[in-house]
């Protein structure tokens, strides 16, 4: 035991052992118990881009050892701390003495785990974990060994076993010594086992890009980080930082963000907690419906807009903000709308945001200090009632509607110059739509004004004043003009185009109607392979079936009807289950209907048992009458006014992985906790037994 206490704060045997905190010690008043508990901070060998997934350097486990004198017994108990609402890694080690010989050391280990979610990578953090835990626990006996003979090289080669006080405490006094130490036990953590390879495990964790790793609500950031990083926080606007931050960590199935990006939602909301979280919850299911993580990767603008969208970024201003400069004067409005449409426009914007973010990183370090927003220069010069063109404006007043809720706190500054005679209308007509905190960053100037004092010069170098504004810098932004009418769509052509913006990506698209579900065929060769799902119900409400049959559906028929396959612009039906199949003899139901509302986001696996042919059906949910009366529900009623209500919009992804990824020692395939490989950082999967579905809305 004495060796054995020498492993700690830090070992070097163990390089991921980084350090180690004690965090509660109990020691009875005779001696013959000690408990303590400690928190091990790990160096975990891993892929940078798992690590940087993780978003965070180190994890951390909590230990707890029990040593009774009394019964020659060291009991050793683990887990982790980081992450521990995706991985669960529970681990106990037993020192005791051989019943039949006692100069013998017996020892005993066992551990346990449990992936819930890592963001698609379950399997890789799986296999890492395999790896650290065979590699380290080999170890256990090599470290004992080693700090036995550092001992004998001290000339401790003896150490007297413990005896009982003189006097011994009074049987209640032992008692209450033994009451502490069990509900101490209770508590426990876990440090040997830790650095015996469960450390390895801990990995396993939700993706915030924040860099220091956050343990409990009371713990505080880094100083250099928040500065370097986040600027002044006050002490409760840093503990409302973290406690949101953790709240994520625990609860939200996704890409989580970033320090920044959690504060600009804090700002937004002057640190209150509740409010930040429910526009940062329906902020992050709107990134991840639409696939904005992917926009500036996936999507190329079309050539209509880099020809005539009259805006670009342009060095920064004074502050060090990247400066977006906006011809808004000089750009057709109407021709864009008529020749893109409404999507297309909303589209762009967002990759110019999502480029705005990008930059503001990329400042942050090549000024070294938080840059978290950017400053927009908007030239009005040109404008005039075209301009006010009714279409137009509703797509303008949509994207600020999309773009304040999804962004916010990122405007720094917004410098309007040039002002005409008409702003007042089009500001009368946006400023209801816009933030009172981002009202206050607007600086308007009416003809040259922007040239006198408290103007351009105060907020932008003189060298990089656009040339267009008599400036010295000549500037790539696009000078706009009229779009030519031979590039305007017809509005079902835009209508089209619309929707395929939204699902140029690994996702597909398919409509569901009252009497036509929508259903693909899977085909699984090998038995316990595992069949993986992530859709969006963007339209109506449907119910969610998986089925098995031991033959294969016929193709569907390209009859003059249409009845198995129907095209849409809203994605294809396609119909796989022949009506003169029975249920329970031709295929048979294999999973429990699900029912997913409009909004949700659903993701889940399921381990085949048998191979064969499964169908993916997704079906309209019809809203069941009141079961209190025969009358229907108002809002039953109010959905059957509207001609969308027999119509359902799904947008999907499936994958099956193979059962050889899930095969391990420590998790069975029937407690495997799958994920989609390609999808990464943008969605996470869980199952229990056989399947699950997680619904997040």
């Amino acid at each position: 035991m004495k060796a054995y206490e020498r492993r700690f704060p830090t070992c070097p045997l163990i390089p991921m052992f980084v350090d180690s905190d004690t965090v509660s010690e109990f020691k009875s008043e005779d001696g013959a118990i000690h408990v303590i508990e400690r928190r091990c901070k790990l160096d975990i060998d891993a892929p940078r881009l798992l690590k940087k997934i993780a978003g965070v350097d180190y994890v951390y486990f909590v230990q707890k050892n029990s040593l009774n004198s009394r019964d020659r017994t060291l009991h050793i108990e683990a887990h982790n701390e980081t992450f521990s609402n995706r991985v669960i890694i529970h681990e106990h080690c037993c020192y005791t003495v051989h019943p039949e010989n006692e100069d013998w050391t017996c020892f005993e280990q066992s551990a346990s785990l449990d992936i819930k979610s890592f963001f698609g990578f379950e399997s890789t953090v799986e296999k890492i974990a395999m790896k650290h835990y065979t590699s380290n626990i080999k170890k256990g006996k090599e470290i004992i060994e080693y700090y036995l003979r550092q001992l004998e090289e001290e000339g401790i080669t003896f150490v007297p076993r413990w005896t009982p006080p003189p006097v011994g405490p009074s049987s209640e006094t032992c008692s209450s010594s033994k009451n502490q130490v069990t509900s101490a036990a209770v508590l426990v953590p876990d440090a040997a086992a830790v650095m015996e390879g469960l450390s390895g495990e801990s990995l396993s964790s939700p993706g915030t890009a924040s860099e220091p790793v956050v343990g409990t609500p009371d713990d505080k950031l880094d100083a250099d980080y928040i500065k370097r990083y986040l600027g002044d926080l006050t002490p409760l606007q840093e503990s409302c930082l973290i406690r949101l931050r953790q709240w994520l960590q625990e609860t939200h199935k996704g890409k989580i963000p970033k320090d920044e990006h959690i504060l600009r939602f804090l700002r937004a909301r002057d640190f209150n907690i509740d409010k930040a979280r429910e526009i940062m919850c329906q902020s992050l299911t709107w990134r991840k419906q639409h696939q904005v993580d992917y926009i500036l990767d996936t999507w190329t603008p079309p050539q209509v807009l880099q020809d005539y969208y009259a805006g670009g970024w342009h060095h920064h201003d004074k502050d060090g903000r990247p400066l977006y400069v906006l011809r808004l004067g000089q750009m057709d409005t109407k021709g864009l709308v008529r020749a893109l449409g409404e999507e297309a426009l909303l589209r762009y914007v967002l990759s110019i945001n999502e480029e705005g973010l990008r930059r503001c990183e990329e400042n942050t370090k090549v000024f070294g200090r938080p840059i978290s927003s950017w400053t927009c220069l908007v030239d009005l010069e040109g404008l005039n009632m075209r301009h006010l063109w009714r279409p137009g404006v509703k797509a303008l007043l949509r994207i600020i509607e999309v773009v304040e809720a999804n962004y916010p706190e990122t405007l720094g500054r917004l410098l309007i110059l040039r002002a005409p005679r008409v702003f007042p209308v089009l500001w009368t007509l946006v400023s209801p739509f816009i933030d009172d905190n981002t009202r206050r960053k607007f600086l308007i100037y009416a003809g040259n004004d922007y040239q006198g004092p408290g103007g351009l010069l105060d907020y932008i170098d003189k060298e990089i004043i656009p040339d267009f504004l008599s400036g010295e810098c000549m500037c790539d932004v696009p000078e706009g003009g009229l779009v030519p009418k031979s590039l305007y769509r017809t509005a079902e052509e835009l209508e089209n185009e619309d929707l395929k913006l939204w699902t140029e990506t690994i996702y597909q698209s398919a409509s569901v109607f009252k009497g036509a579900p929508h259903e693909i065929l899977i085909q699984i060769v090998d038995a316990s392979s595992v069949i993986t799902w992530d859709f969006d119900v963007c339209k109506g409400d449907i119910v969610f079936n998986i089925y098995h049959s031991k033959r294969s559906p016929q193709p569907p028929k390209k009859d003059s009807l249409g009845a198995h396959s129907i095209t849409s612009p809203g994605g294809n039906n396609v119909q796989l289950i022949d009506k003169v199949w029975q249920l329970g003899r031709d295929y048979s139901m294999v999973e429990s209907p699900l029912i997913c509302k409009e909004g949700e986001s659903v993701q889940g696996s399921h381990v085949t048992r048998w191979p064969g042919f499964y169908i993916l059906q997704w079906k309209f949910h019809t809203m069941p009458a009141c079961a209190a009366t025969n009358l229907p529900r108002v809002d039953d009623v109010l959905a059957s006014l509207q001609v969308s209500s027999h119509k359902c919009k799904v947008m999907y992804y499936t994958e099956v992985i193979g059962s050889e990824d899930f095969r391990g020692s420590m998790t069975s395939l029937e407690s495997s906790h799958s994920g989609f490989s390609q999808l990464s950082a943008a969605t996470t999967s869980s199952s229990q037994s056989h399947s699950s579905s997680m619904i997040s809305r």
